[in-house]
């Protein structure tokens, strides 16, 4: 299998997955990628062992299913543990790979670490990575994010970087702002925020979040966010 990353442009037609954080990089990754013709098979989300919440946003289970609904694709979860993550995302792939699927979608922007290991994996499942937000200016992702009718909500925030008051706030053009004042990447590449997309060009109907308890965890803030009404 090739190890390098294709070109969003060579997956028409083909099947994919989509390594799903619930964020607004693999909500614009996978738009891309559809854009371009790929026909999503699957979202595949990262648990913790407990399998309750997801690695990188610390989502809910119940958040992950309620976007993969409106997104009309199956949701695939592996829990792990950090030691044994890259062997459950492996044998996640494998699976995957046998049913037919032939890419696996990323919303990496930088970081030639996480691309390596994007690629590794994929070869080794027998699949291709793809990533369609590769190398780009984070203002003119966020701006495509926005200018698409995305809505992400911000629910973790790095503890002393940016104030945990910003958690529940919508991602729009005034909050852009105040991360360019305070001096962050913009698109949160140093895990200064992390996301939840709510709505947006591929969920046939929106979701309504409640926001629960702030949580200091690992050095970052969380909001805990449910599904409202259940």
């Amino acid at each position: 299998m090739q190890g390098t990353s294709p070109s969003v442009l060579d997956v028409a037609g083909q099947p994919l997955a989509c390594s799903w954080s619930g964020g607004k990089d693999s909500a614009l990754a996978l738009h891309r990628a559809i854009r371009a013709g790929g026909r999503p098979l699957a979202l595949l989300s990262m648990l913790t062992e407990t399998g309750q919440r997801s690695r990188s946003h610390g989502l809910h289970v119940s958040m992950l299913r309620a976007q993969a609904r409106a997104l009309g694709v199956p949701l695939v979860t592996r829990s792990a543990t950090w030691g044994d993550y890259e062997a459950a995302f492996l044998s996640a792939l494998q699976e995957m790979s046998a049913v037919g699927v032939r890419a696996v979608v990323f919303g990496d922007i930088d970081g030639e670490s996480n691309r390596r290991w994007a690629e590794m994996l994929c070869t080794r499942g027998g699949l291709r990575a793809v990533e369609p937000l590769w190398a780009r200016p984070r203002d003119e992702l966020l701006h495509e994010f926005l200018g698409l009718g995305f809505r992400a909500t911000l629910v973790a925030v790095r503890d002393g970087v940016l104030d945990s008051a910003m958690l529940g706030r919508t991602l729009d053009e005034t909050l852009l702002q105040e991360f360019v004042r305070a001096g962050i990447d913009l698109s949160g590449e140093g895990g200064e925020y992390h996301t939840v997309v709510t709505r947006g060009p591929l969920f046939a109907h929106p979701i309504e979040l409640a926001p629960g308890q702030r949580v200091l965890r690992d050095g970052c803030w969380f909001l805990d966010v449910a599904v409202a009404g259940t």
